[in-house]
């Protein structure tokens, strides 16, 4: 509802509008509102419910006050608020509930303040003289700063390597590390852990986008994505496991396209299984993460991942992440062994740390926030200055023409081979 102001919309626009549930909250207002040079008549009774219903049908204001005393589900209700107000509006809230939790709650779902009850002549100009300020700000653009958008997809080359812990951390360094303000896109959406991984309600964004792909736009990308800090953000899902996904795909291609003009980032979190289903959600894709292991079926996935984006995203720079690297033990195969069998170097390995994998777990951050400086960061780190570095340079990077595909899952029986000891004979 705070979003950047549009001038173009302002001159349809009132001033002023309230909704309040009682005389005694519309006796308060009146005077002030005269007093600001406002229209005493635009003080409406019937609370937020009838703000919702007019606003649906009619411009918004430039400042909006709404009523919450009658509202059973104050932070549910100014959901349904934003849903029809348009961007730019800014809302001032009031209500009888004395609690922080709360005042928090409505602050970070997009309203300017929240005033309890009662109200007083000199709370309420304050309030409206902060808020018409807010209004006419002229939005601030560094124009200096803008930098091509940078669009990375993470995929697991089998169920279990990591790629979301990958996706998650890569996401945070790009944001706060990089500064870019970054999307965190996570299409799984019946077992996602996106959201999970930073400590987020996942919302139900992606969910209505799916069902209703018409309805993507900036402003449903500003109100359905969860703000996880200034510069990221996070959309994601915990569908149903008893609805099935029923979709073409478009809605995850509109989402791209909306995130890629408003956000300088964008991470997909994809699910190795999406590829076969919607693989045209490789179109536009710079860069793509292919996370493994050293096991025999994650070589075996790696070679046909890599294929596969040869095909269907040629444009794309390809970064093989080699994923909890164990310090100690004898791998199930080695780092040169899964090189020569997949044709396609090592980009990064990232150590196994059960300690910090833990830790982040219980503190609800990304691992590359928890491990601040480890040893198990540096990878993280080197990769994202990698994927920014070839995005800047025009990527004009490809991948390695790869060999026949038989012929390395050919050798892959051969590792087979090698790695079963040979029997005794008794």
């Amino acid at each position: 509802m705070n979003a950047p102001w549009k001038p173009a919309g302002s001159g349809i626009r009132d001033p002023f509008v309230a909704y309040v549930c009682d005389d005694a909250t519309a006796d308060a207002l009146r005077p002030v509102v005269a007093a600001m040079g406002w229209t005493a008549d635009k003080v409406h009774k019937g609370g937020l419910r009838s703000g919702i219903q007019t606003l649906s049908v009619s411009a918004s204001p430039q400042i909006l006050f709404v009523d919450l005393a009658e509202s059973g589900d104050p932070l549910t209700d100014i959901n349904a608020l934003a849903e029809v107000c348009e961007p730019g509006t800014v809302v001032i809230a009031t209500g009888q509930i004395n609690d922080v939790r709360l005042y928090r709650n409505l602050i970070a779902s997009g309203i300017h303040d929240y005033m309890l009850k009662p109200l007083n002549p000199d709370m309420l100009r304050d309030a409206f003289t902060q808020a018409q300020a807010m209004f006419h700000a002229p939005k601030v653009v560094d124009h200096a700063a803008e930098r091509p958008h940078c669009s990375v997809a993470v995929v697991g080359a089998r169920g279990g390597v990591g790629a979301s812990t990958i996706a998650s951390s890569l996401a945070w360094l790009l944001a706060e590390q990089d500064k870019r303000s970054t999307a965190l896109l996570d299409l799984d959406v019946h077992f996602g852990t996106g959201a999970l991984a930073l400590d987020l309600e996942p919302g139900r964004g992606l969910t209505d986008a799916i069902e209703n792909p018409s309805r993507i736009d900036g402003l449903f990308i500003e109100r359905a994505m969860v703000k996880a800090s200034d510069k990221l953000s996070v959309l994601s899902a915990e569908t149903p496991i008893n609805a099935p996904l029923v979709t073409d795909g478009s809605a995850f291609w509109q989402l791209q396209e909306e995130m890629r003009a408003s956000f300088e980032c964008t991470v997909i979190d994809l699910p190795r299984g999406m590829l076969v289903q919607y693989p045209q959600l490789m179109a536009d894709v710079q860069a793509v993460v292919i996370v493994t292991e050293l096991t025999l079926a994650a070589a075996r996935d790696t070679i046909r991942l890599l294929s596969w984006m040869k095909t269907h995203a040629p444009q794309a720079l390809v970064h093989v992440v080699a994923n909890r690297i164990a310090a100690a033990g004898q791998p199930e195969i080695n780092r040169k062994d899964l090189e020569s069998s997949i044709e396609h170097r090592i980009d990064h390995a990232v150590p196994f740390d059960p300690k910090l994998a833990c830790l982040a777990a219980k503190l609800g951050k990304p691992m590359a926030e928890a491990g601040r400086g480890g040893k198990t960061v540096a990878p993280l780190i080197d990769l994202m200055n990698t994927v920014v570095g070839a995005v800047a340079a025009g990527n004009d990077g490809k991948m390695p023409k790869p060999g026949s595909l038989v012929g390395r899952l050919g050798e892959l029986k051969g590792l087979l081979a090698k790695r079963m000891p040979k029997a005794k004979a008794k």
